[in-house]
């Protein structure tokens, strides 16, 4: 499951994308348990994908300048809500892969305060798996867009050769990610390095936390 990890999330990540159209090509409905964890962790992977990919597309209509304010506003409601479910898939990657690799108790794995398992003297690394994942899915999404670039006959050689550099270095620093993800993969498993699940909390969302939307409400009640 976890052998040539990089490898395998980059393959999901470009067959992902050499078939979707729009929109993004939704993850499979996971018809498995918790047990089932392999299953769930592509599961997951995919979904992290599929609102990287759905962000993608709203952050470029986001940026018209000849549509309404209303539009706009509307591609921002949707950016922060695809970007808050890109957050809880990764931390949900996350939370299986500690799981499969040990380093949490499986009961404790989806709240605030998981059991460790860590062995001692092990590393803690800053990164984790599941925001590595994440990084990929972006880079693979740059990937897609650069070499469309390479592809167009509207424009000058000079942009297709450029775009190819571009595409290039692209494709390099992926493989690095992946190369980074295999290695903090491999440490973990000789109980030389872990890492944990880092909640985003992101508070703009929640209207308990978010001060402007605590003001509507309280003028709303009064």
């Amino acid at each position: 499951m976890l052998t040539n990890l990089g490898e395998q999330v980059a393959h999901l990540h470009d067959t992902t994308l050499a078939c979707a159209g729009a929109p993004p090509v939704a993850p499979p409905s996971p018809a498995t348990t918790d047990d089932d964890r392999p299953a769930l962790l592509w599961h997951w992977i995919h979904t992290n994908h599929f609102f990287n990919s759905s962000l993608w597309a709203e952050e470029d209509l986001a940026r018209r300048t000849t549509v309404s304010s209303d539009e706009i506003a509307q591609n921002k409601r949707a950016i922060d809500k695809f970007n808050q479910a890109r957050n809880d898939a990764t931390e949900r990657v996350d939370e299986i892969l500690l799981t499969e690799l040990g380093l949490v108790d499986a009961a404790s794995a989806q709240t605030d305060a998981p059991v460790s398992k860590v062995p001692a003297n092990a590393r803690l690394n800053s990164e984790t798996a599941g925001s590595i994942i994440d990084r990929m899915s972006i880079m693979a999404l740059k990937i897609h867009a650069m070499r469309a670039q390479t592809l167009r006959t509207d424009v000058d050689a000079d942009h297709r050769s450029s775009s190819q550099v571009k595409l290039e270095k692209l494709l390099q620093q992926r493989a690095d990610l992946g190369d980074c993800l295999d290695a903090l993969i491999s440490d973990t498993q000789a109980g030389r390095a872990y890492f944990k699940v880092y909640r985003q909390f992101k508070m703009y969302n929640d209207p308990r936390f978010n001060p402007a939307l605590v003001a509507e409400q309280n003028k709303a009640r009064s």
